[in-house]
């Protein structure tokens, strides 16, 4: 081969490679999707766990929804007041810090309280409950059946099984919510970080069948709602449930409780 085929051929193949630079930087600019700025600067200020606890499918979602103003700036479980604060500044609006809330999950059935009706052998997924006889091995078929969902699909760490029953440190709780969705007994519900006082059970039966099933089993005996003085707690299906607005954290509640089935919420 001459040298002068050789030089056309650089040429020829230089020219094509140019051609096909300058076609994909013209289509490059053509169809570029436009970047949101806000979008891009929302985005790097979030924490990136993708836990989905905004409602969104991740971090990038809510971006999005943010910089278009379709969700507030605060809507970050995990990133708190802080994030909430430097998301405010980008997009040039106050964040109200709210309440801060966490995991509570109401029950506390452990293997010393609660009574068991058999002996479980299988899959330890809560998911399989319903195929469980009884729901579950405990006698209270509407407690936490210590097979530990919830604390699996916890990315913070936040939540583990002791003595059967599921327990949320709410130092570590983001308020997440992928616990709540993971229990299929729909025990585990969010309270205010501060909140002093909770009803720690779930259970919906009467009273004496709760008194078999559990030792701090809630009753329904009406005493903790008679002796609140804001009128903060009532008692519906023969289950008390405590109002955080309203609550003081006198204790009253707890203090009348013949089952101690109201619990200090900062344990």
């Amino acid at each position: 081969m001459s040298v002068t085929n050789i030089l056309i051929a650089t040429v020829i193949v230089a020219a094509v490679g140019i051609l096909i630079g300058l076609f994909l930087g013209l289509a490059g600019i053509k169809f570029r999707v436009q970047v949101d700025e806000k979008e891009e600067a929302v985005l790097s200020a979030l924490p990136m766990n993708n836990c989905g606890g905004c409602g969104f499918a991740g971090c990038a979602g809510l971006a999005a929804a943010i910089a278009k103003g379709e969700a507030p700036v605060n809507a970050c479980p995990v990133g708190g007041e802080a994030v909430a604060k430097k998301i405010g500044e980008i997009m040039g609006v106050s964040a109200d810090s709210g309440k801060k809330m966490v995991a509570f999950v109401h029950c506390q059935g452990d293997c010393e309280k609660a009574q068991s009706n058999y002996e479980y052998v299988g899959a330890e997924d809560c998911r399989m409950i319903p195929f469980v006889p009884g729901g579950g091995p405990k006698a209270c078929s509407q407690g936490c059946c210590g097979f530990g969902t919830c604390e699996k699909e916890c990315p913070f760490d936040a939540i583990h099984v002791v003595k059967g029953v599921a327990v949320v440190d709410k130092d570590k709780c983001k308020a997440c919510g992928k616990c709540i969705a993971a229990c299929p007994k729909h025990l585990i519900s969010m309270i205010p970080y501060d909140a002093k006082y909770v009803v720690a059970c779930n259970n919906t039966e009467r009273g004496p069948v709760t008194m078999k099933e559990c030792s701090v089993g809630c009753i329904g005996c009406m005493l903790c709602a008679k002796n609140c003085p804001v009128e903060a707690v009532k008692v519906e299906n023969f289950l008390a449930s405590i109002d955080q607005e309203k609550c003081v954290g006198c204790g009253a509640c707890a203090e009348k409780c013949p089952k101690k089935a109201i619990a200090k919420a900062s344990k």
